[in-house]
């Protein structure tokens, strides 16, 4: 009986924060330019989303052992919000990550990651409820079973469930063509965060592992997809070390479906703050820079800016909430 509750409030706070999501959609973004690739045209995980994440604890009290496993049983904060569908569903479910990026906003408080069987069956609730759209992410996606767990939830995704875009965000370090050859049918888009293309910028922010490159690792990626007509998408995030860079050369070359620009962001208790385990203030950078890093770049048509004003935008109307294993619901992080 407590199972059956369980599931039904997931089932009913998804899809109650999926209306907010939905209704402000329109009113806060102008249309995106279309991409020439059909596989990008459909996913927009921008806007829409409702944005699972695995369990939080406070940082430096990682549990010594898994919590237990059951699905969130949030209560809804507005009890006559209608029921809707959730679209776009952005899943993070796990912490863990390879690279040490001083900037990122979803640092490893915590190990825990929901089991694959509960993981799929929160997915089935949400696609019985509508959701046509699914991104995984972390932390690094790949980094949890040598990527086998998330291959699974992909193929899950879209063999089971007959999800429309099933897409994966990925620093790329890990991606290798075994796990293409098994899960890449099953897989629409992968992103790539690539932040420079110089390989000592990579370095003061963080985005590599030892002395693996990360740029050797993207244009793997990138050949990977071509070959398993997965549709390549790239994140770059503009901070203090790479605001000057241009990039357009390097970008035409790869020719993502799209390229999704954003301003470095502070989140308070992730990247900045007394409960934070990594401070990024030093990354942050000015609208006006901001700008004329897209001004540099204003011929790459694919480009998709991310504002921090666009992004806290969308939060503060409700386009993200954070639904957590643990039974917390958060509407929206806490910016500095």
């Amino acid at each position: 009986m407590m199972e059956l509750f369980a599931t039904t409030a997931f089932l009913f706070c998804a899809a109650l924060f999926a209306f907010l999501l939905a209704i402000n959609r329109v009113r806060l973004y102008n249309k995106l330019k279309e991409p020439n690739n059909n596989l990008c045209a459909t996913e927009n995980t921008c806007c829409g989303e409702i944005k699972l994440q695995n369990g939080e604890l406070p940082a430096g009290k990682l549990p010594t052992r898994k919590p237990p496993a059951r699905m969130p049983t949030v209560m809804p904060s507005d009890k006559k919000a209608k029921k809707v569908v959730p679209l776009s569903v952005n899943y993070h479910f796990t912490r863990k990550c390879n690279y040490k990026c001083g900037f990122c906003f979803h640092t490893a408080k915590t190990s825990f990651v929901l089991p694959l069987d509960d993981a799929k069956r929160g997915l089935e609730l949400l696609k019985n409820a509508g959701m046509k759209k699914i991104n995984f992410s972390g932390g690094e996606p790949f980094i949890v079973k040598k990527g086998a767990f998330v291959g699974e939830l992909v193929k899950f995704c879209k063999q089971t469930l007959g999800v429309e875009s099933v897409s994966i965000v990925s620093n790329g370090s890990l991606v290798s063509e075994r796990w293409f050859e098994k899960y890449g049918e099953f897989l629409d888009i992968l992103a790539v965060s690539c932040d420079s293309f110089d390989a000592d910028t990579n370095e003061k922010i963080g985005r590599q592992q030892g002395q693996k490159s990360h740029l050797i690792s993207l244009r793997s990626v990138r050949r990977l997809c071509a070959d398993y007509k997965v549709a390549f998408k790239l994140n770059t995030v503009v901070n203090t070390h790479n605001k000057d860079e241009n990039m357009v050369e390097e970008i035409m070359q790869l020719n993502p479906c799209r390229w999704k620009v954003f301003q470095c962001l502070l989140i308070d208790g992730e990247n900045t703050g007394p409960d934070a385990l990594r401070r990024a203030e030093s990354f942050v950078i000015t609208n006006a820079e901001f700008d004329e890093f897209l001004r540099r770049h204003k011929d790459v048509e694919y480009l998709v800016p991310e504002s921090n004003e666009k992004v806290r935008a969308l939060c503060l109307v409700g386009s993200y909430c954070y639904i957590r294993p643990n039974a917390v619901c958060e509407p929206e992080p806490r910016f500095s």
